[in-house]
């Protein structure tokens, strides 16, 4: 048994190897790297140099508005889901835009949210002219989080699932209101989802580049087209390492800062 279970393990190492481990250690190499061996100066560029730094800002002033319109919007669906019939139908229609690729999907608000685009055409037809959505802010974090809701919904979901409906029942009795049920038996017990929820939706926020091109055009400068930018256009490699290796320790930050310790033990109280 012993052997058998070292053979399934040989494919699951090879590829944390391969595809986790080795380009982790490759990019990390290349942000200390440069024509004259290691060196630190790019570390130093990007602590000194303030665009570095407003972008990283923009970075998490994006990442947070979009995680927490998703939060917004995902916790009362996620709750009116839990208590309707056919569950898994309404599930599946909240999981199917996942299922079609990001670039159709940012074309598809492309189509939108142009100047000749649907809603355009819907304001002129109640007297309002063409208005300039495309390429701004708001359409980067409508589109954002539009994207991003099913990653949020679906933790939160069985999170309250798993919620037994005798306590809230229980509270209920007891003369809690609908705000106190929610402040002290909802929110606390679903609590472990939320922070799965906004893992899943704040870390790739921190990191999106192809939106921001397509959506947010030029206006919108984070982390993620400053590695692009670096890697495909200027060809910096170093520097653009150097920004992953941050925006990684960034991310694994953000992992253990929104995690709570699963082994205490929940408390309600009434």
């Amino acid at each position: 048994m012993k052997k058998n279970k070292l053979l399934f393990l040989i494919p699951y190492s090879l590829w944390i190897i391969l595809f986790v481990i080795a380009p982790l250690v490759m990019i990390t190499l290349n942000a200390f790297s440069s024509k004259y061996g290691l060196t630190i100066n790019n570390f130093k560029q990007f602590f000194v140099n303030g665009t570095f730094l407003r972008m990283t800002l923009n970075s998490f002033c994006y990442a947070f508005l979009i995680t927490f319109i998703t939060l917004l919007l995902s916790y009362p669906t996620a709750y009116i889901l839990s208590r309707m019939k056919n569950q898994q139908f309404w599930l599946l229609l909240i999981i199917l835009p996942t299922w079609i690729n990001l670039l159709l999907k940012a074309y598809a608000f492309i189509g939108i949210f142009g100047k000749h685009g649907l809603l355009n055409n819907f304001l002129g037809l109640v007297g309002i002219s063409p208005v300039n959505i495309l390429f701004t802010n708001f359409a980067f974090v409508v589109v954002a989080a539009y994207i991003e809701i099913p990653f949020m919904v679906l933790p939160i979901y069985n999170a309250i699932c798993d919620i037994d409906p005798a306590v809230v029942k229980a509270a209920k009795d007891l003369g809690a209101s609908n705000f106190q049920t929610f402040i002290r038996i909802l929110w606390p017990l679903s609590k472990s989802g939320v922070e799965a929820g906004v893992q899943a939706v704040f870390i790739p926020s921190l990191s999106l580049f192809m939106l921001t091109r397509l959506i947010g055009g030029n206006r919108v400068i984070t982390l993620g087209t400053a590695i692009e930018e670096y890697f495909m256009s200027t060809m910096n490699w170093p520097m653009g390492s150097t920004i992953g290796v941050i925006l990684i320790i960034l991310m694994i930050a953000v992992m253990i800062l929104t995690s709570s310790d699963s082994k205490k033990k929940k408390e309600v109280k009434l």
